[in-house]
C-alpha cells in the first residue's frame, strides 16, 4: 500500500509544468523535423524551420515556447488502495502545483485563466484552477498526465451529433478547413467518438496525450477500425494542402489520434481537439517514493539549424513607413521589420473602440503605425521581453474596419488568417496584415530589444506596449487589394498534392 505525499504531488505538478513549458515531447521533434526535411513548399519549410530553432532555443534557455503557456488540463487515475499524507484535497494538491509552477521566478509562466468568464472576466493571476479528470483504478500508485492547452489550438474545437449513417471522415474534411490556421499547424488532431457529447470531448483531450506514432501505425498495418479511421483521416486532411501555418504545404498534421467509447444507438457524438505546434504534455507516476522525476532530454536529439531570411526578404523601417511604401508588398513576401510597434490584442481593441464610439481620445496615436497582436510572457532575468509570439488575428477582424478608418492604422501583425469581414476592410483602407509564426515565440522575442507599456496598464499583458525590434522576420498575409496568402497558398498546394497523387497512380 502506498502512502503518497501532499508535497510529492504538488511538487510534482509543479516540476511537470515547468518541464513542459519549455521542453517539447521528443516524438514531436522528431516527428516535425521529418516534415520539414520533405515540406517543398517553401513559406511552409521556413516557417517549420523557425518552430524547430525556437524549441532547441527554449530548451536551452529555459523559456517558454508559446507566450500562451495556456490553461492546464489533467488527467488523474487514482488507485484505490492509495493512502494519502496530507490534510488538501486532490484538487487543492493540484493546483497548488499550477500556482508554483507559474509563478516559479526563474521562468514565469503568463497567466491566462480567467474567473467568472461570463462577467467581469478577472484574471486569477496564477493559472488556476486546472481543468482535472479522475478515474478511480485499481492499484496503489497515481498516475497524472499534465498538460498545457493554448486557446488557439483549444478555440478551434469542433463538436457534432451526427447520425450513425454520418461518415467521420467527411465530417472532419468538412471541418479542418473551417478551423484555419489558429491552431498552428504541424501539429496533432485528436478525435473522440461516442459515448455522450461531452465524453466525446474528453475522449478527444485525452487522445492527445498518446506518444506520435502514424508511422509506425501504417508499417505494421491497421488492426481495428480505429486504426483505419487513423491512416484515412491523416492522409486525407494532409492532401487538403494546408500546410504549416496554413501557408500551403505537405504536411498539415503529424498524427491522427482517436479515442472511442460505446454510444448509443442512435448517436454518433464526434469531437475534434487540434494540439498546436507547441505540443506540451507530460506523464508521472508517483508511488509514494517521493516527487516524479522528468528526464532532462539530450539537446543532440534536436536538430541543429538555422534559419536565414534569404536575399529576396525586404527590410522595413516602421519608423518611417508610408501608405505607399506598402501598395508594392507582395503576398508571401518576407519581411524583416526594425523600429517601432505597438501591441494590442481583445482587450486592449474592445477598449480602443469603446473610447473611439463615446469619442475619448485615445491615450495612443495609431495613425501611420503597426500593431503586433500579442499578450508577452513578463520578462525575467536581463530579458527586455517573456517569449512573444503572436496571437490568433481572426478574434480582432470585427474591430478592424473601425480602428482602420478611425485611426489611420497602417498595419497589423497576428497569427494565421484574417476572415472576410477583416480582408475587405484592409482592402478598403489600403492597409496590410502580416504574419508572424505561432509557436516560436522565444525566438520572435529576441527581435524585441525595447519594451514599455504605453496604455491600458491595468490589462497586465493585454496592455498597449511599444516594441523596439530589429529585423524582426514576417511575411505578408493580406496585400493592400485584399490577397491573402491564406487562401492562395492551400488552393495551390492541395491542388500540387492532387497532381502528385495522379501522377504515383500512373506511375
Amino acid at each position: 500500500m502506498a502512502v503518497i505525499k501532499q508535497d510529492d504531488v504538488i511538487q510534482s505538478v509543479a516540476d511537470a509544468l515547468q518541464y513542459i513549458s519549455y521542453y517539447h515531447p521528443l516524438d514531436f521533434i522528431q516527428a516535425m523535423h521529418e516534415a520539414y526535411e520533405k515540406e517543398e513548399s517553401p513559406a511552409a519549410k521556413d516557417a517549420m524551420a523557425q518552430i524547430l530553432i525556437n524549441s532547441r532555443m527554449s530548451a536551452t534557455g529555459h523559456r517558454p515556447l508559446c507566450q500562451d503557456t495556456g490553461i492546464v488540463t489533467v488527467f488523474a487515475r487514482v488507485g484505490m488502495n492509495v493512502q494519502w499524507d496530507g490534510d488538501m484535497s486532490l484538487d487543492d494538491m493540484i493546483n497548488e502545483g499550477v500556482r508554483r509552477a507559474y509563478l516559479h521566478p526563474d521562468n514565469k509562466l503568463r497567466a491566462s485563466v480567467l474567473a467568472d468568464p461570463a462577467g467581469a472576466r478577472k484574471n486569477t493571476k496564477d493559472n488556476t484552477p486546472a481543468v482535472i479528470h479522475y478515474s478511480i483504478v485499481p492499484g496503489d500508485k497515481l498516475e497524472i498526465e499534465v498538460a498545457a492547452k493554448g486557446g488557439g489550438s483549444e478555440n478551434k474545437t469542433m463538436m457534432a451529433m451526427l447520425n450513425p449513417s454520418d461518415s467521420i471522415v467527411d465530417w472532419v474534411l468538412s471541418v479542418v478547413p473551417q478551423m484555419g490556421a489558429g491552431w498552428c499547424p504541424p501539429g496533432m488532431l485528436g478525435i473522440g467518438i461516442g459515448g455522450t457529447a461531452e465524453k466525446a470531448a474528453v475522449l478527444a483531450k485525452e487522445s492527445l496525450m498518446d506518444p506520435i506514432d502514424i508511422h509506425e501505425l501504417r508499417a505494421r498495418g491497421p488492426q481495428n477500425r480505429v486504426e483505419e479511421l487513423r491512416l484515412e483521416i491523416f492522409d486525407k486532411v494532409n492532401q487538403l494542402g494546408i500546410g504549416a501555418q496554413g501557408l500551403g504545404g505537405l504536411t498539415t498534421v503529424l498524427d491522427i489520434k482517436i479515442k472511442d467509447y460505446p454510444t448509443h444507438a442512435a448517436s454518433l457524438p464526434v469531437c475534434i481537439i487540434p494540439n498546436c505546434a507547441a505540443t506540451r504534455h507530460a506523464h508521472f507516476v508517483l508511488d509514494g517514493s517521493g516527487p516524479a522525476v522528468l528526464d532532462q532530454p539530450n539537446l543532440d536529439a534536436y536538430p541543429d539549424i538555422v534559419w536565414e531570411a534569404g536575399p529576396s526578404a525586404r527590410r522595413v523601417d516602421l519608423d518611417t513607413i508610408t501608405p505607399e511604401d506598402v501598395q508594392d508588398w507582395k503576398p508571401g513576401e518576407t519581411l524583416l521589420l526594425s523600429g517601432k510597434m505597438l501591441t494590442g490584442r481583445d482587450a486592449a481593441h474592445k477598449r480602443i473602440t469603446d473610447m473611439l464610439n463615446k469619442g475619448e481620445e485615445l491615450p495612443v496615436d495609431l495613425k501611420g503605425r503597426f500593431i503586433y497582436y500579442v499578450g508577452p510572457v513578463d520578462p525575467v532575468g536581463n530579458e527586455v521581453v517573456g517569449p512573444a509570439g503572436p496571437t490568433t488575428a481572426t478574434r480582432m477582424d470585427k474591430f478592424t474596419r473601425q480602428v482602420l478608418e478611425e485611426t489611420g492604422l497602417l498595419g497589423m501583425i497576428g497569427k494565421s488568417e484574417r476572415g472576410p469581414i477583416a480582408i475587405e476592410a484592409i482592402k478598403d483602407n489600403k492597409a496590410v496584415y502580416l504574419m508572424a509564426v505561432g509557436g516560436a515565440a522565444y525566438l520572435v522575442s529576441q527581435a524585441i530589444k525595447k519594451s514599455r507599456t504605453v496604455a491600458f496598464a491595468d490589462l497586465g499583458m493585454e496592455a498597449i506596449y511599444e516594441f523596439d525590434v530589429k529585423d524582426m522576420p514576417v511575411t505578408v498575409a493580406v496585400d493592400t487589394k485584399g490577397e491573402s496568402v491564406h487562401i492562395t497558398g492551400p488552393q495551390v498546394w492541395k491542388a500540387k498534392i492532387a497532381d502528385m497523387i495522379a501522377s504515383d497512380k500512373q506511375d
